[in-house]
């Protein structure tokens, strides 16, 4: 990857440096390829004479004056960093640069609308790409004020970090005007923004705080403003009162951008967002969830991580499990989505078991030498697990006392950086527990633990014994001590109902639970009930029976999820059959009325069929869930969510004639069902099904376009180019990802399409070529792109020993960087459970 700052060289600059203050002008108006830049940098050295660096990454530099003298940038500047070969006590360093838009959705992103043509600008900066807008330290504890200029057409919105003083001010000949943001407080360069072009506004205020939501023009017609203005309401009301302290950065705009690589981003007073998050079709209400989920995850950024900041990236799971936790704490008691930690636990926690199941485990607090290792960390561990543990935490010491640290921490530590000691100085003081085992358990070891009961019954059938078990895998052999809860439910009239529960502390390998003896064993035992720990549990024979025969019929969801997830884990760990699996959602899938429950049991059942089934057995597999969603499909409450996800679910498991002719009948209106509207969106998914099957080509596609030539169609229309299943196909879209002038959006679209399940053989002459080159992708590419490269078009659909044996071929003979070795250990992790899952399948198969 491109340009990579090291922990140790980001330490040696802040122990002699200082940043008061950035002035920059940036000119919007000189062409279609670069940028005007100009810098002037304010800071002190506590060594005067030292040498160091600042960061830019542009295509020339003008002029480079560090106090008074003129630099050589043909001797100074290598493309990425600018040194500075002696610095004084006080320092004034300007930078005249020409910087380059970017189209990968790093650095200052530009985009064409294809509607109307006109011009849309956004940055994303995280974890290290400002330089690639302005010269600075690019470092999060180099903190400082920033004040802006910008020159940009007359037509243009611009927004920043602050408000501006000056809109649309003339600035000499040819519509241009001037913009001037006046000076923030300080803040890390990463969460620093500028969007700017045409964009549709809509604008409130909020307990004093101005609110604005941005977005295309061509989209304006699709922007919910009132739904999202809703949801940032309640959350500033809600954390005004959790945090006790006042939102820090004055207004507060949010902005749904094009080709964004994420799903958001916190820059202070700015935030990004995926445009898909302005639903131009219909979606289910699980969407309109996770994007509230989303919303409030970036507004807790505001305080953790904006206003307080990790001092380096080995505390970035700070600031994203603070987040992610604080998000659905809130969603959960402020907002309608009151089952939140339901969906939580079927989205965010399963994301983290998976991750922290793979060989590139690593503990929360992780070790981040440099950026690349940071880029890809942006894993299941750094969200999901860190999210899960903080819920473990605030159950260990009570919510009170949690949020009471939290709230001590950003009081001391507002507009400054952190580590993680700072936080849990806080949290023991606030609780009174000395939390440096629980650190060490948990923050600093690697693995997921597995609990499982053991008891035993009298005649009676009542306990009189009952422990719980825990375990470790060999490679992580840690046991931690868990704040977790047991649940006894039975079968009633009413339903699965929880009968008794009982809360306890488990530690070690075996923890007898005295408070169970006694008690008639129930249909179900529950470990972790309620969700308060970090942990894959396992079901007893009759609980297992339980589940598999009435899943449908527990009462609440959360322990529906709970137990539905213990099975996926059986599966995955090849404890259960992956028909036995599928054969579970089939049966318990029409008690689920959670959309978002019925689309995580649906997308992990067809998992299970194209990754852990026999594939002997998969064309039967794929046959059944494809006709119990059609059974589904037309039983379901006209227009209602569970319709629409039931469709979507259809179009991912169609595989025989009849059921593609259905898809097909959908599509062209031969077909109907009541309520159900075959919208834009809809269609595209449709198509692309048909087109994975050779039921449809490029005609249709072409056809698809003209009505929907937006930028979501133009990207759409890539993934099923890529997905047509024939090898011209598949060689053009290689030549298309191999040439890298796609832009970001498309670029991870055609990736897709070209890894289209049941494709294996199709890409298979592709493998040795992929290996080729993937060292001049890492070196070459922008981190973005040659990490998607990297992770998307590893052959791990070939679930064979020849996919291991290649990857370890190609390790040993090259010796990959750190960050590169790890995508590929983590895509022939997935190759060695498939086969392990694909076995015991076959197995289950022959009883």
């Amino acid at each position: 990857m491109a340009g990579n700052l090291t922990r140790d060289e980001a330490r040696e600059r802040a122990r002699i440096l200082d940043v008061d203050s950035y002035t920059v002008e940036l000119d919007l108006t000189t062409g279609d390829e670069t940028f005007r830049s100009t810098t002037v940098i304010r800071f002190t050295s506590s060594e005067a004479g030292a040498r160091t660096f600042v960061d830019l990454a542009a295509p020339a530099v003008a002029s480079a004056t560090l106090n008074g003298r003129e630099l050589d940038p043909a001797e100074l500047f290598d493309g990425e960093r600018l040194v500075l070969p002696e610095v004084a006590a006080e320092n004034e360093l300007t930078v005249v640069a020409d910087a380059a838009y970017m189209r990968t959705g790093e650095g200052l992103h530009r985009f064409v609308d294809p509607v109307d043509g006109a011009v849309y600008l956004y940055s994303q900066f995280e974890t290290a790409d400002a330089h690639r807008m302005y010269t600075c330290f690019d470092q999060p504890d180099l903190k400082a004020a920033f004040e802006l200029t910008v020159f940009a057409p007359d037509s243009w919105e611009v927004v920043s970090n602050s408000a501006p003083d000056v809109e649309r001010e003339p600035a000499g000949d040819g519509g241009r005007v001037r913009w001037h943001f006046p000076p923030t407080p300080v803040m890390s360069p990463y969460i620093t923004a500028l969007v700017a072009g045409p964009y549709h506004v809509v604008r409130d205020e909020h307990d004093g705080i101005p609110l604005g939501l941005y977005c295309r023009a061509s989209l304006a017609e699709h922007l919910d403003a009132d739904a999202l203005f809703d949801v940032t309401k309640k959350g500033f009301d809600f954390f005004h009162g959790l945090f006790d302290l006042r939102y820090p950065f004055g207004k507060y705009d949010q902005l749904f951008v094009p080709e964004f690589n994420a799903g958001a981003m916190e820059n202070a007073g700015a935030v990004t967002f995926l445009e898909d998050y302005v639903f131009r079709s219909r979606v289910t209400d699980a969407r309109y969830e996770r994007r509230a989920e989303t919303i409030l995850h970036e507004m807790a950024h505001m305080w953790f991580g904006d206003l307080v900041t990790m001092r380096w990236w080995d505390d970035l799971w700070l600031n994203e499990s603070f987040a992610t936790y604080a998000s659905v704490y809130c969603q959960a008691n402020a907002t309608r989505w009151t089952d939140a930690w339901t969906t939580f636990a079927n989205v965010e926690k399963a994301w983290a078991l998976r991750q922290d199941q793979l060989p590139s485990t690593h503990p929360i607090a992780a070790d981040m030498v440099d950026i690349q290792a940071v880029e890809v960390n942006f894993d299941g561990i750094t969200y999901a697990k860190g999210a899960s543990v903080l819920k473990q935490l605030a159950a260990y010491v009570g919510v009170d006392a949690f949020f009471a640290g939290v709230r001590a921490y950003f009081k001391e530590h507002a507009y400054g950086n952190t580590e993680l000691s700072d936080l849990l100085r806080h949290l023991a003081a606030a609780s009174g527990r000395d939390l440096s085992e629980w650190s060490r358990e948990w923050l600093e070891t690697t693995g997921v633990n597995t609990m499982r009961p053991e008891f035993e019954v009298d005649d009676e059938g009542r306990f009189t014994s009952f422990a719980v078990l825990q375990e470790a895998a060999p490679e992580h052999p840690t046991l931690r001590s868990h704040r977790l809860a047991i649940g006894l439910y039975e079968r009633t009239d009413a339903g699965i109902v929880r009968r008794e529960r009982v809360e306890l502390d488990v530690s070690g390998p075996r923890t007898e639970v005295p408070d169970l003896v006694g008690s008639a064993r129930p249909d179900l035992v529950l470990i972790n009930d309620d969700d308060l720990t970090f942990t894959k549990i396992r079901l007893d024979e009759r609980s297992l029976r339980t589940v598999v025969e009435g899943v449908g019929e527990i009462t609440e969801s959360l322990p529906r999820a709970l137990a539905f997830g213990a099975a996926w884990d059986m599966t995955r760990d090849a404890e259960m059959a992956a028909r036995d699996y599928v054969s579970l959602v089939l049966s318990g899938i029409s008690g689920v009325s959670d959309v978002m429950v019925a689309q995580t049991l649906l997308r992990q059942a067809t998992g299970a069929l194209v990754n852990y089934a026999d594939p002997a057995w998969r064309e039967t597999g794929f046959e059944l869930l494809a006709e119990r969603l059609r059974e589904l499909l037309t039983s379901a409450e006209p227009g209602g969510d569970l319709q629409l996800a039931y469709v979507n679910a259809l179009a991912g498991a169609a595989e025989s004639d009849a059921h593609l002719s259905l898809l097909q009948g959908l599509l062209d209106g031969a077909i109907t069902v009541e309520g159900l509207e075959v919208d834009t969106d809809l269609r595209w998914t449709l198509l692309h099904r048909l087109v994975s099957r050779g039921r449809a080509g490029e005609a249709e596609i072409t056809a698809e376009l003209e009505a929907d030539p937006t930028a979501t169609g133009q990207r759409k229309a890539a993934g099923a180019r890529a997905a047509i299943p024939t090898p011209e196909a598949k060689e053009a879209a290689w030549e298309r990802i191999v040439g890298a002038d796609l832009a970001n959006a498309e670029f991870r679209a055609t990736l897709m399409g070209f890894t289209e399940p049941s494709h294996e053989e199709l890409y298979r002459p592709f493998v040795d070529r992929y290996y080729d080159r993937l060292a001049p992708a890492w070196e070459k590419w922008t981190g973005e792109f040659a990490q998607s490269f990297a992770e998307m078009m590893y052959p791990g659909g070939l679930v064979e020993e020849a996919t291991l044996k290649r990857t370890d071929a190609y390790i040993a003979e090259h010796a990959p960087p750190p960050a590169l070795r790890r995508l590929l250990v983590e895509g022939q992790a997935g190759v060695e459970r498939a086969l392990r899952a694909r076995a015991r399948d076959a197995e289950a198969g022959k009883g």
